[in-house]
């Protein structure tokens, strides 16, 4: 092997060894596949009785930054707290002032995600 292709495979190694270590956490869903930066949602807690709790099951979720993206924007309405489960498919949403389904939905469709489902728990 002469000099020249030995630094070619060199290179090759160090440019796949990234790619590998991105695909595979992206197999175990802990990549940020879906672009953009990282989302870490603020934990959101409400005091005072909660009026009702939907179970949504949602459509076009691959990673942990999806999950959080959804749970930020939830939370970010008046009255609401999300915990969405990423290996089930769904968000939590528990609701404590007065807001419609619809409402719901279109956060989660505003994200390009598929509301597949909504049901009172």
């Amino acid at each position: 092997m002469n000099g020249q292709t030995l630094l070619i495979v060199v290179i090759l190694i160090i440019i796949l060894i990234p790619a590998i270590v991105s695909t595979l956490k992206h197999m175990k869903g802990e990549g940020d596949c879906c672009g953009g930066p990282k989302e870490k949602p603020v934990k959101k807690k409400i005091d005072g009785p909660k009026l009702r709790e939907l179970v949504v099951q949602i459509d076009g979720m691959h990673c942990q930054n999806c999950k959080n993206r959804i749970e930020k924007h939830l939370d970010e309405l008046d009255g609401v707290v999300a915990k969405v489960n990423l290996n089930k498919k769904q968000a939590v949403v528990s609701i404590y002032k007065e807001i419609s389904d619809s409402v719901i939905r279109d956060v989660i469709e505003g994200l390009d995600f598929t509301v597949v489902s909504m049901e009172q728990k």
